[in-house]
């Protein structure tokens, strides 16, 4: 029997899902904007093994004192917890920096999207003069001369051996594996309605009845468009003090309508990540979500809707290797 033409796609899509599925959850599931994160992976053991011993290595830095994990601490969400990190020599960086978490899922690295995978996004710390500050001459000059890390490149990639291309290589399989699912929200979706109190249940209504669903969705609630900063105000004439930083894409396309356009980020962790921004400007939530609501959305929002989706971004923090991540960061 065919489905009547007044049924609508919506209610065509419903019973499609649970007749494939068997699960009214299932579809509850597939309809929201965010979706729980996959699970983590399963990728070369021997690369992803060398990938985590490369991000804690220092002798990616000119001097040997900044690793990967320097600037993305595991407990404070994958960030570092300052407003602009410091390089070699205590340089001082331009942005802030974004968490390494769940980063393979984002359709572009860093702020201003500048490299299309995380393989091009490993190249550019250790190549950067105000971060590592380094060169791939001098790095696989160092790591040559450690045998026993020489012999596990040739291991792994034997037409390669130590080069800027096994070691980005390595470096972003690790990367893929810092996924960070099993968040409330995440167990929330996949129908465990107990997994959210209440207020965190209001909190996601109206993170969506908002507006915010617009740019962050998806699995990585976020991480998967470019959005203009200050759809709704001027942010950076108000702010003041701008910098070359501020123009954001524009920095990459040199194009007039990529000016102060960014890569939404994830909000994945964002309980742990404080503080906010690509100029490290809000230090609380609070700060971000007051900051979104005037100049994103162009409203003004009560101070209980503010609470109710603080608590709601709060459930989005996730386990990694199957312990929950821990804040050394206040919100």
């Amino acid at each position: 029997m065919t489905t009547p033409e007044y049924i609508s796609r919506w209610t065509r899509a419903a019973f499609a899902c649970i007749l494939l599925t068997g699960s009214v959850a299932a579809f509850a599931q597939s309809n929201e904007p965010i979706q729980p994160l996959p699970p983590v992976p399963k990728l070369d053991p021997g690369k992803v093994a060398l990938g985590q011993r490369l991000f804690n290595d220092a002798r990616l830095s000119k001097n040997n004192t900044i690793s990967c994990a320097s600037c993305h601490v595991f407990t404070m969400g994958g960030s570092n917890g300052q407003a602009i990190a410091l390089g070699v020599n205590s340089a001082k960086g331009v942005v802030n920096t974004p968490t390494v978490f769940n980063s393979g899922l984002n359709f572009r690295q860093f702020w201003d999207g500048r490299a299309a995978s995380l393989e091009e996004q490993a190249a550019g710390p250790i190549n950067n003069p105000i971060e590592m500050a380094s060169n791939w001459p001098e790095v696989i000059g160092k790591l040559t001369k450690d045998t026993a890390l020489s012999a596990e490149f040739k291991k792994l990639y034997p037409d390669e051996g130590v080069s800027a291309k096994s070691i980005t290589d390595a470096l972003a399989v690790y990367q893929r594996t810092l996924l960070t699912p099993n968040s409330r929200f995440d167990k929330f979706l996949k129908g465990d309605t107990k997994a959210l109190t209440a207020d965190e249940q209001r909190g996601y209504q109206l993170f969506k009845s908002y507006g915010c669903v617009a740019c962050h969705q998806g699995m990585n609630v976020g991480g998967n468009m470019f959005q203009t900063f200050g759809v709704m105000g001027d942010y950076f004439a108000q702010r003041g003090n701008q910098t070359n930083a501020d123009l954001g894409r524009y920095n990459v396309t040199h194009k007039e309508s990529d000016k102060h356009v960014f890569k939404v980020p994830s909000l994945r962790n964002v309980a742990l990540t404080a503080p906010y921004f690509h100029d490290g400007s809000a230090k609380t939530l609070n700060d971000a979500v007051n900051v979104m609501f005037k100049y994103q959305l162009g409203r003004e929002g009560s101070a209980q809707d503010k609470e109710l989706i603080i608590k709601f971004l709060n459930t989005l923090t996730g386990e990694l290797n199957g312990k929950p991540l821990q804040s050394a960061v206040p919100n």
